[in-house]
């Protein structure tokens, strides 16, 4: 996934969950941030974020936050945060044949007993649902997720493990927008009861899986499979 005219700038401030103000060559604009999560530990005054700017020339803010450097002690990590593009890396990475076959016959946002599941998959005759969750957390080389509390998380979770017993499959992945982590853990002490559930999905039949991702200012793209710690 690329982006286009990305330009660099400092970030100062975030006033809602949707703006930000951000220092571009002296000059501060307010911006539109892609991702309403927190990211309290990413957004830190003074850190260098990455901007792309609309060809719209009506939009109310000219620039989108995309990514954000975090210091991290000897070295800084490049950390995509746009909550928006992760559906999208997902299928540019399925539908290159690395989960299911390349010829697998792919759907997003289909509807499932009460949920919409991002993804439905047909190879064969497997059929499965796939629900995607971007993850910007990172401690010690450690991925979690939530960095917030999510009951539609839980959801999304309980109507994967309703599918397997209908005969479907059921996958939950989750893309870590970053490289430089070695394990991916469900974050319990911010929602212990969304960490208890995905336990229990998985000793359901629910595959769980991680992946990393390789990150630069313009562009995204899912890179290698991560260690899960469910303990």
């Amino acid at each position: 996934m690329k982006y286009s005219n990305i330009v660099k700038g400092e970030f100062l401030s975030r006033p809602n969950r949707f703006i930000a103000k951000v220092n571009i060559d002296g000059e501060t604009h307010t911006v539109h941030v892609k991702n309403t999560g927190r990211c309290k530990e990413l957004l830190v005054s003074g850190a260098t974020v990455y901007l792309e700017k609309s060809s719209n020339p009506h939009r109310k803010t000219a620039f989108d936050l995309v990514a954000v450097e975090k210091k991290r002690d000897k070295d800084t990590l490049l950390i995509n945060m746009d909550s928006q593009v992760v559906n999208d890396v997902a299928e540019e990475w399925l539908r290159r044949g690395n989960l299911f076959s390349a010829d697998a016959k792919i759907r997003r946002e289909v509807t499932y007993n009460k949920s919409r599941f991002d993804f439905y998959i047909e190879d064969n005759d497997k059929k499965a649902f796939l629900e995607v969750k971007g993850v910007t957390l990172e401690n010690g080389g450690i991925a979690s997720f939530p960095d917030a509390p999510t009951e539609r998380g839980i959801k999304h979770l309980c109507e994967l493990e309703s599918a397997l017993g209908e005969g479907y499959e059921a996958y939950v992945l989750f893309v870590i927008q970053m490289k430089g982590v070695s394990v991916f853990k469900p974050n319990d002490l911010t929602h212990k009861a969304f960490g208890d559930t995905l336990r229990t999905v998985s000793e359901s039949g629910v595959k769980v899986i991680a992946v990393d991702c390789n990150i630069t200012p313009d562009s995204i793209e899912i890179d290698n499979f991560i260690d899960i710690d469910l303990r």
